[in-house]
């Protein structure tokens, strides 16, 4: 798929040593981006409003893509590039711990467990866990999950909260949405949870089976992973964010993606 990596098997160390003999985490991102005029980003390819390839053009497109080019383009000046590597929930830290990419934005989650292995910048937008269910279901809130058999995804931190929101529920997880939605029309799951503005993607692609219900039962701030000790990039990647939001491409991008989605409030969604 062209220009496009797509990630294989994680085999190499955290600590992947380079040609120079120095880790990975040792060397400055800011620099090296800057050498190379491109920024790599991990992405996700499945996310409908934030990353998803499209088949006719077999491009990425989504709100995560544009921001990564907007931020590209703030760093590294309008010649700059945006290379993206396809990751999965499960990968897309990993990827970048070992220095297979240079950031991650890929609706992840600002949580104090990532925090302590990654860097986060600023919120870029503010998610909520959610429900997606058949049309006709009588589960309307998380409260309704007891009891019930609830689909999440391996990696994505989802499981947890509803362990904590619906304790009597028996939650199942899948290695990705296509997966997950398979299993939620073929009736193996009551209700799929994730963040509302992925599960709203999922329904617009099939509006006459499903639907997102329950609102929002967690705040999910998403930011953008960069490796540890990496100061400068971190501060550059915060200050691009500044500028996109400041100059109104921030917002201009948030309406493209999601302002016309049936029932999604997208004016709350917006970075803090």
């Amino acid at each position: 798929m062209k220009k496009l990596l797509w990630p294989l098997v994680i085999i190499f160390s955290a600590f992947m040593l380079t040609g120079c003999g120095k880790k990975v985490t040792d060397q400055s991102a800011l620099k090296n981006v800057h050498s190379t005029n491109t920024i790599t980003w991990a992405v996700e390819g499945d996310k409908r409003l934030f990353s998803l390839i499209d088949i006719r053009d077999d491009q990425e497109k989504g709100f995560d893509i544009d921001m990564a080019k907007a931020i590209t383009k703030e760093i590294l000046g309008p010649k700059g590039q945006a290379k993206f590597t396809l990751a999965t929930s499960q990968s897309r830290i990993p990827l970048l711990k070992n220095g297979n990419v240079d950031a991650v934005i890929a609706t992840l989650t600002i949580t104090p467990e990532r925090a302590k292995v990654i860097s986060f910048s600023k919120s870029y937008f503010q998610a909520g866990k959610s429900l997606l269910v058949p049309k006709g279901s009588k589960i309307r809130k998380a409260s309704d999950l007891n009891g019930k058999t609830v689909i999440g995804i391996v990696g994505d931190n989802s499981v947890e909260v509803i362990k904590k929101v619906a304790p009597k529920a028996k939650v199942v997880a899948m290695q990705d949405y296509g997966q997950a939605v398979s299993a939620l029309k073929s009736h193996q799951g009551d209700a799929l949870t994730s963040d509302n503005g992925v599960l709203y993607g999922l329904a617009a692609q099939s509006p006459d089976s499903l639907e997102v219900r329950g609102g929002t039962f967690t705040r999910e701030p998403y930011g953008i992973a960069v490796n540890k000790n990496q100061e400068p990039f971190h501060k550059a990647i915060n200050r691009a964010i500044d500028h996109i939001y400041s100059s109104g491409e921030y917002n201009r991008l948030i309406k493209k993606w999601f302002g016309q989605v049936p029932g999604f409030n997208y004016k709350e969604m917006y970075y803090k």
